[in-house]
């Protein structure tokens, strides 16, 4: 058997007594202390097989530290098995040794983890940012890390379609996302806005004041003609419409009438009043025309 498949119940053996293991959507997830962070990485690609270098990233936990991820995959066997290694470093002194030894691949992550959380890597040969300009102050992938774009500009919303800009202007409440300070509070506008004024309450009804009249329309009356108020002391009136055309049973529907006449003698139009023809009816022993008794198969000829 495989020391991968003993796994996560054996963590502690395999990786050390302060170990500890979990298993999820295939991925087996292993934690151990920042001094066996070399030394696990090592198990794990000689022992483990986990010879090939995914990624390592790091994830600010509030409270707890910086959580670092290393991401490894064993490929023996035609088999894919995963394992994520973590361990955390406090807020305090974010510092871990390099990976390189182990890892070649874990150089450029490194980097990175550095430049977005501001974890120090010790032994590495070239820790420089990687991606952000040089001239860029802080670690955006921190919790804390301020959105200056967002202080320095207005956030989206903050002002109705149509608002004006006039400063003088009263202001409405505006509401800031998480993680972005009140502009009055830091920035370069610190100390100089006026405080957010509340909305003003609606005014209260006036005692004995009657609402105006609702706006009626008629059923009968023109859509595009203005409605006025029905008078309450005239008879209310029925909208007149006109009258429903009735037909008779006898005269059927406009796709009943007959055929026009093939012959050159004009086609007599039926009489509505005329009486239709006595409906002919048939007993239960005359059966239908299809029910007919079939006639006897004639016999050869008597000579």
């Amino acid at each position: 058997m495989n020391l991968y498949d003993t796994l996560p119940d054996a963590a502690a053996t395999v990786f050390g007594a302060e170990a500890t293991g979990s298993s999820a959507y295939d991925v087996l997830t292993v934690d151990v202390p920042v001094g066996s962070w070399i030394p696990s990485l090592e198990i794990a690609r000689d022992k483990l097989g986990c010879t090939y270098f995914d990624w390592l990233s790091a994830v600010d936990e509030p409270g707890t530290g910086f959580r670092i991820c290393a991401h490894v995959v064993s490929l023996e066997n035609h088999r894919v098995r995963r394992l994520l290694l973590r361990t955390t470093v406090p807020h305090s002194a974010p510092s871990l040794p390099s990976a390189i030894a182990v890892y070649a691949g874990a150089e450029w992550h490194e980097r990175e983890t550095f430049e977005m959380f501001g974890v120090t890597f010790t032994d590495h040969p070239h820790l420089v940012p990687l991606l952000l300009p040089e001239n860029f102050e802080g670690h955006p992938l921190r919790k804390d890390f301020v959105l200056a774009a967002r202080v320095a500009k207005a956030w989206p919303g903050a002002k109705e379609p149509g608002e004006t800009h006039d400063p003088d202007a009263p202001k409405r409440r505006q509401m800031l996302p998480p993680g972005v300070p009140d502009p009055n509070d830091w920035g370069p506008l610190k100390g100089q806005l006026p405080p957010a004024p509340t909305r003003p309450t609606r005014a209260p009804r006036r005692d004995g004041a009657t609402p105006p009249p609702r706006r009626t329309r008629a059923a009968a009356t023109d859509p595009a003609a203005p409605a006025t108020a029905p008078d309450p002391g005239a008879p209310a009136e029925a909208p007149s419409r006109p009258p429903r055309r009735t037909r008779s049973v006898t005269e059927g529907s406009a796709s009943q009438a007959p055929a026009p006449a093939t012959d050159t003698t004009p086609a007599q139009t039926p009489d509505p009043g005329a009486a239709r023809p006595p409906r002919r009816s048939r007993s239960v022993a005359d059966g239908s025309a299809s029910q007919a008794a079939p006639a006897a198969p004639a016999g050869p000829s008597d000579t």
